[in-house]
């Protein structure tokens, strides 16, 4: 696909700097760095700065809240890379009881609102990743969605899977290591089909239960040990829609940390309109034309909604309205 990585939270050429994760020293000298930022993490959200919270509120590595301030998925900081030379890390501090503060919509499809810690500056608050990740520039994307997923990854990974024992974060938190039986794990990232099927000018379409109404997506599923990208696309489309898909392509990726998946948009042919959903995984499918599509785009459809601003698949369904897909 043309301009395939500007999809959000693409690539924006952040250095990872890997090579310096497993040493000790220049672990403690980049978090030392007199430029060195943190971005903090509160039960899943980012902090944000900026009247449209189109800005990570990083702070400095000195704040009292990296140093001693409440924890949370994570023992230190991790580190996420160097931003323009400027070492970056993550560091999750869910334990702070936000009191007096909404707290209603956390954890929600669709969670508005913010919370702000007394300790940081005015207008810096935890907001949803989904709500503002369109208006992030691409490398403040790319670090929050890097600090999202690792963080998530370790609060639910602070136990060996081999022997269960406590286990302890390595490699400036890219890595746990079991004191017990030596164990390594690292952090996981569950691959997604996302498919744009077709046949013609029409797209198929589908929703999930619980969904606002009217919203419809492209289908999606895990792939599957011991299977190819291509044969998760032919599995999921038949059974959520009973739809045989041909030939199959890629098309482009996005990492999604909602926990911490990496999605591969994919193209299918679509060898029959005929479809028969599984009402256990989706509740409703339907084929959508180009020109429905457009006027669902642009707000004016009187039933469909478009897909999420921000997800791959209104990257990919605005690519294939635009006629942009390779």
């Amino acid at each position: 696909m043309k301009n395939a990585e500007y999809v959000t939270f693409g690539s924006s050429g952040l250095d990872r700097a890997a090579h310096i994760r497993g040493d000790a020293d220049a672990v403690a000298g980049a978090r030392g760095h007199p430029n060195a930022k943190c971005l903090l993490l509160w039960r899943g959200k980012v902090l944000v700065q900026g009247e449209a919270l189109d800005q990570l509120g990083l702070i400095a590595m000195s704040h009292n809240l990296v140093e001693t301030g409440p924890g949370g998925s994570v023992e230190q900081p991790v580190f996420l890379g160097l931003s323009d030379d400027a070492p970056v890390f993550a560091f999750d501090i869910s334990d702070w009881t936000a009191d007096a503060l909404d707290v209603s919509g956390v954890g929600g499809f669709i969670d508005k609102s913010e919370q702000q810690h007394p300790d940081l500056p005015h207008g810096h608050v935890f907001a949803e990743l989904r709500r503002i990740m369109t208006r992030l520039s691409t490398r403040d994307a790319e670090l929050a969605a890097s600090a999202k997923a690792v963080t998530a990854w370790h609060e639910t990974h602070r136990f060996c899977a081999r022997c269960g024992a406590a286990s302890e974060l390595a490699q400036a938190g890219w890595q746990r290591s079991c004191p017990s039986c030596g164990g390594q794990h690292f952090p996981r990232t569950d691959p997604v089909v996302i498919m744009l099927i077709t046949q013609g000018d029409s797209v198929l379409m589908g929703r999930s239960p619980g969904w606002p109404e009217g919203m419809y997506s492209l289908l999606a599923g895990f792939v599957e040990p011991g299977e190819t990208l291509e044969a998760a696309v032919r599995r999921e489309v038949m059974e959520e829609a009973g739809v045989p898909v041909g030939e199959v392509r890629y098309l482009s990726s996005q990492p999604w940390p909602f926990p911490a998946s990496l999605m591969f948009g994919c193209a299918g042919e679509a060898l029959s309109r005929d479809i028969t959903i599984d009402p256990v995984e989706i509740e409703d499918a339907m084929w959508v034309t180009k020109s429905e599509m457009m006027q669902a785009f642009a707000g004016e459809h009187p039933v469909l909604l478009p897909a999420r601003k921000g997800a791959i698949a209104h990257f990919l369904l605005q690519n294939w309205l635009a006629d942009t897909l390779d």
